[in-house]
């Protein structure tokens, strides 16, 4: 008696706090009609959005992935005073508010911070454009990477590894070969993360943005603007592009759930 009443509960609270909003979404997007809709989204501020969104999310994710196996490795494989310290500073963004991460990179990149004030004089500026997006993007996303692929490093162990490289290989080839295979599901399950995050970020990006319309608006800064602008024909337009990402996101991760290492758990 107590599994179907646990599974309607579940379902109501899924319908609750999931269904009913997403569905909302789209049924105020669509409210004034399909026209309304289009021309809601090939708005020019909102497609500089989109546009901005992706080209920054696609920065970030390489990077996050070429440090994310680095750290992972480091820690897996080597012992070193600071360890623990450089795992708890990695997943510092776990723990932080993004605001106040926004507000940490502008007051240190900003103008008036000792690294932007350095920089100033080159005419190099860092903060209110696509390289402050980058960098606070980075920030709240760099854990994700790792933190799927070091328990992978820890079970498999170095005896695969050092079996290729006593064979001949060299480390790319023990990499590619070896490494690689073994932590390509927990890569794509930490990318697609991190691609969600990035392109979701609104705390860290609303600081150092600077919001200048159609240059520095994100998507999910875009969707606020517009709200706030009382456009809501608008604003849900723009916010059912963020859904559908978010809802290719969950299909990549049930995917990856399903097909993964651990695919038998969920059979």
């Amino acid at each position: 008696m107590a599994k179907p009443i646990l599974i309607a509960l579940a379902l109501m609270f899924l319908a609750a706090m999931v269904l009913l909003p997403v569905v909302a979404i789209f049924d105020r997007a669509f409210a004034e009609g399909a026209g309304a809709y289009l021309a809601a989204i090939r708005d020019p501020e909102t497609l500089a959005a989109i546009r901005l969104t992706i080209i920054a999310a696609m920065i970030v994710v390489p990077v996050n992935i070429v440090f994310g196996v680095a750290a992972a490795w480091l820690v897996a494989r080597y012992r070193f005073w600071g360890r623990r310290a450089l795992l708890i500073l990695i997943e510092l963004p776990f723990a932080m508010s993004p605001i106040v991460a926004g507000l940490c990179f502008l007051l240190i990149y900003g103008a008036y911070g000792p690294v932007g004030a350095a920089l100033e004089p080159y005419g190099i500026q860092l903060m209110f454009n696509l390289i402050g997006i980058v960098l606070v993007s980075l920030f709240v996303t760099c854990p994700f990477v790792m933190r799927e692929i070091l328990p992978v490093l820890q079970v498999t162990g170095e005896a695969e590894e050092k079996a290729a490289l006593t064979l001949g290989a060299n480390g790319w080839q023990m990499f590619r070969h070896v490494v690689l295979p073994n932590i390509s599901w927990g890569l794509a399950y930490g990318t697609v993360l991190t691609m969600a995050r990035a392109m979701g970020e609104f705390g860290a990006v609303s600081v150092v943005s600077g919001a200048i319309r159609g240059r520095t608006m994100t998507l999910p800064l875009q969707i606020e603007l517009l709200y706030n602008d009382y456009n809501a024909t608008g604003a849900f337009a723009a916010a059912t592009v963020l859904t559908l990402l978010a809802l290719v996101t969950l299909v990549l991760r049930s995917v990856l759930n399903r097909f993964g290492p651990n695919r038998e758990a969920h059979a």
